[in-house]
């Protein structure tokens, strides 16, 4: 039987700080996984939108690069995409933690 620990996530959490360092960086790209209504109150300026349902449906077509970093409200939704993405052979994939919501918290913009 596999113990807990030996269970590993497919995609790396980062906290806003290491989001934001990755992305003024480049070379990673950003999917904001939020619904519409949440989109246009708000994101991440570098973000591309792909809402979840959207992206689920799709994976293989939305997600051509390695190299993504996945933001929804809370951390939660953008999970279930670094799954998606980890299950299509994606290795390069990270989760903000915290979501947009810790990115404001932290101190950086969002824009409209």
């Amino acid at each position: 039987m596999i113990s807990k620990e030996e269970i590993r996530d497919p995609f790396e959490r980062l906290n806003p700080e290491t989001a934001k360092g990755l992305i003024d960086k480049g070379g990673v790209v950003v999917v904001d996984v939020r619904e519409s209504a949440e989109w246009s109150q708000g994101h991440i300026a570098e973000a591309v939108h792909i809402p979840l349902g959207t992206l689920m449906s799709r994976p293989r077509d939305l997600l051509q690069q390695d190299g993504i970093i996945f933001v929804c409200a809370e951390g939660i939704r953008s999970a279930v995409a670094c799954e998606v993405a980890a299950a299509i052979g994606k290795t390069q994939i990270y989760n903000l933690e915290g979501g947009t919501k810790a990115w404001l918290k932290q101190g950086f913009p969002l824009t409209r």
